[in-house]
């Protein structure tokens, strides 16, 4: 499958044509052990060890058979002088398909996982640098109470490394084989030469298998991977929204020679954060099919085979090249802190509403009183385009309760932010210094 936005690394493991290496190591492992225990000549194991294919041939052969196993076993036998009938011997050919497979998606995850290990570490990096660096939160895209940048980055830090867990526990789950025969029975190998063989190769047997291996495993990978692609989307939607032209907090990076619209050459989009929203969709469609596939008519039908050729490849690429993607902007990211103090200035002190209203219920207020008292202030200091401390402290009734040295205590931004190293110190379990 060659498309935009493969990266290498997954096309050595899922390029169609790169299925058969993963077909011979199979193969190889299962003579290896069937030599050992005697059911094949050792002397023939010394051949097929040194069996090789031509990809040319399988095409070539499949053409005739209308069928990619045979046409690879095919190819392997005129490889070798002798004893080429103890190839594939007393298999199925999703013996060799699904425990294929199953290394394909083992080999994957730990590709996948290196990526968001790296992507972690760039974030954490953001995390600790904008620790300190105050900013307006946001909710409903309403301006709510002050956070700092690094607490932001910090809670992208905790959302992928739960997705690195997840997938860690799909990787467990996906890395089982089976070389049970065509209906799952062993009855013409015994259980002995899969655990052996499976053992060679890293892999679990599975418990309990039919001609296949069971689907809902793939459709737990896949959807693992939908999720670590949403935790993505998450974090670019965020990014594509800070850089808004009336926020302007952060930016995407804006390399040497690149242009932002062929009409207006002031323009820097956040094309690569929209690339990731974008590809996301596309690898949360591909949950459905995965869940179609899981029930195959009794020991197994063909429903599923066209369909994982193209999801699994399309999931796995897509997945990679946006972890890339994102670890490249975020080691990029501008980030304006001017801006964000200048937003938090905007906002005219409304964000200290919570804190006076608990300070007035402390002094005895009730708290429908209270709350209708700060919402005039509020409104007032809005209308009147006035911080909301110069108000409060002009406000003849409030006055009546709070001295001016409390409502200085109130309007400290330091007191709101208190607890950021806290959070820090809880998520990242290590000593983090003030500035």
């Amino acid at each position: 499958m060659n498309f935009r936005y493969q990266t290498k690394e997954m096309d050595k493991i899922w390029k169609e044509e790169n299925r058969f290496r993963y077909f011979l190591k199979v193969e190889k492992a299962i003579a290896a052990t069937q030599a050992e225990l005697g059911i094949i000549p050792k002397e023939a194991y010394q051949y097929i060890k040194k069996a090789k294919y031509k990809l040319k041939e399988v095409e070539e052969f499949e053409k005739i058979t209308g069928h990619d196993v045979i046409a690879f076993v095919q190819s392997l036998e005129k490889s070798i002088p002798k004893y080429s009938e103890y190839i594939h011997f007393g298999l199925t050919s999703y013996d060799i398909v699904d425990t294929a497979l199953a290394l394909r998606c083992q080999e994957t995850c730990c590709i996948i996982l290196d990526s968001l290990a790296n992507l972690k570490e760039t974030i954490k990096e953001l995390a600790l640098r904008y620790k300190d660096t105050p900013m307006m939160g946001r909710t409903h895209g309403v301006h709510a109470e002050p956070i700092t940048f690094g607490l932001k980055c910090l809670s992208w830090y905790t959302e992928i490394e739960r997705g690195i867990k997840r997938i860690e526990r799909a990787k467990k789950e996906i890395s089982f084989g089976k070389i049970s025969g065509a209906v799952g029975s062993f009855s013409q190998l015994s259980v002995a030469v899969e655990e052996k063989t499976l053992k060679r190769l890293g892999l679990e047997p599975e418990p309990v298998s039919t001609q296949v291996l069971p689907r809902d495993r793939i459709a737990e990978l896949i959807s693992v991977m939908a999720i670590t692609a949403t935790s993505l989307e998450r974090i670019t939607t965020e990014i594509r929204n800070l850089q808004r032209t009336e926020i302007g907090e952060v930016a995407e990076p804006f390399f040497a020679g690149q242009k932002g619209s062929s009409a207006m050459p002031h323009k820097k989009n956040p094309i690569l954060c929209e690339r990731i929203c974008s590809l996301a969709k596309i690898i949360r469609a591909q949950i459905i099919p995965s869940l179609e596939n899981i029930p195959l008519w009794h020991e197994r039908d063909l429903t599923n085979s066209a369909a994982e050729r193209i999801i699994l490849p399309l999931t796995f690429n897509l997945l990679h090249y946006s972890i890339l993607t994102l670890n490249k902007i975020l080691k990029n990211l501008a980030v304006f802190p001017e801006k964000m103090k200048e937003n938090i200035r905007e906002s005219k002190e409304q964000f200290y509403s919570q804190t006076l209203l608990l300070y007035l219920i402390r002094k005895g207020l009730k708290r429908s009183y209270a709350y209708e008292m700060v919402q005039r202030l509020s409104f007032k200091a809005i209308e009147e385009e006035k911080d909301l401390s110069k108000v409060v402290k002009e406000d003849k009734e409030i006055k009546r309760y709070l001295k001016q040295k409390e409502i200085k205590e109130i309007f400290s931004l330091k007191n709101l932010l208190r607890n950021v190293d806290s959070i820090f110190k809880r998520v990242l379990s290590e000593e983090v210094k003030n500035d």
